[in-house]
């Protein structure tokens, strides 16, 4: 306990040290105008996910497609009106993403302790994210906060920018480098499966027609996931999908990668080398995956006077 510990403690610092690259952000933003906020938010996700352990990987994902649409401003939150296409009802997140009700109560209760709608939404998700990871067993980081608020969101945009279950590697890597990412950080963030579940209908073809597939693994997922009907019928990402672990390259190594896009990472390629890592080193995937939390939360912010601070994060003020 003591060696993890020391260990956390050593990410942490590392990430509060490379925070400070990020001049538009820094993770003191509310330490004057509202201590309390980061507190307040550990407590409402912790309670969530003690709740409902899948809520974790769901807070996660809400984040990580927050920002792959025109950067991390909590344009996925924002609910469809006359002006507003929602990115709700895009391809990749109609009746899959969720949590809203939580990030709308942790909004309710860190108003209310700082007094005011100062910490913004984009920021809510960011944090949450970190702290879901934290809850389910992962490492700690050092959150740079600042961000504000769209006063839009594209259904267009997420359906080109949030990565397809269906994508090989080179479209992967393009994918990622689009918003800055390489292929360290696409390796990385992908262990974001190690939390979680998928629907039927994302892995269906991968279990009956995909040769680089474990035989006895693909007939387990068979028996829920039939060639026609049960579509949303949930499979878990990896064997431990409320665990923060390395399994999920370790299945990728076995040829147990559930989705397509999981697979490509471990499939004669140029990532091939780095999931074995990650597959053997616990230390190295968390490290790596903090660092590349950061590095995805500082897409294309909203800073400064540009954008708002919503009242409620799914409305436009």
């Amino acid at each position: 306990m003591a060696s993890r510990g020391a260990f956390q403690l050593n990410v942490i610092l590392i990430l509060a040290i490379a925070a400070t690259a990020f001049s538009a952000l820094s993770p003191y933003y509310y330490e004057h105008v509202c201590p309390e906020a980061l507190p307040t938010i550990k407590r409402v996700v912790e309670a969530a996910v003690y709740n409902e352990r899948r809520m974790g990987a769901s807070l996660l994902r809400l984040h990580f497609h927050d920002c792959f649409v025109n950067g991390c401003d909590a344009s996925v939150l924002l609910d469809s009106t006359s002006t507003i296409d929602s990115e709700k009802n895009s391809r990749a997140n109609q009746n899959s993403i969720r949590g809203f009700e939580v990030i709308d109560q942790i909004k309710i209760e860190v108003d209310k302790i700082c007094g005011r709608p100062v910490f913004s939404c984009a920021d809510i998700l960011a944090v949450a994210a970190r702290d879901s990871v934290v809850a389910l067993g992962g490492p700690s980081w050092m959150v740079p906060l600042g961000r504000r608020d769209s006063t839009t969101a594209s259904r267009t945009q997420a359906d080109s920018d949030i990565p397809s279950p269906f994508m090989d590697l080179p479209a992967l890597i393009e994918n990622f480098k689009r918003q800055g990412l390489d292929e360290r950080d696409l390796v990385a963030l992908s262990g974001g499966h190690t939390l979680g579940f998928a629907q039927c209908f994302t892995f269906r073809d991968r279990i009956y027609s995909e040769t680089n597939i474990d035989d006895d693994f693909a007939e387990e997922r068979r028996k829920t996931c039939p060639r026609i009907g049960g579509n949303t019928t949930l499979a878990p990402l990896d064997p431990s999908p409320v665990r923060f672990d390395t399994a999920y390259f370790n299945n990728l190594v076995e040829e147990e990668g559930l989705l397509h896009s999981d697979q490509a990472l471990f499939n004669g390629g140029s990532t091939d080398e780095l999931v074995k890592v990650y597959s053997e080193n616990a230390r190295a995937f968390s490290a790596d995956f903090a660092k590349s939390m950061v590095k995805m939360g500082n897409i294309k912010v909203l800073t400064g006077e540009a954008g708002q601070i919503r009242l409620n994060c799914r409305k436009v003020i």
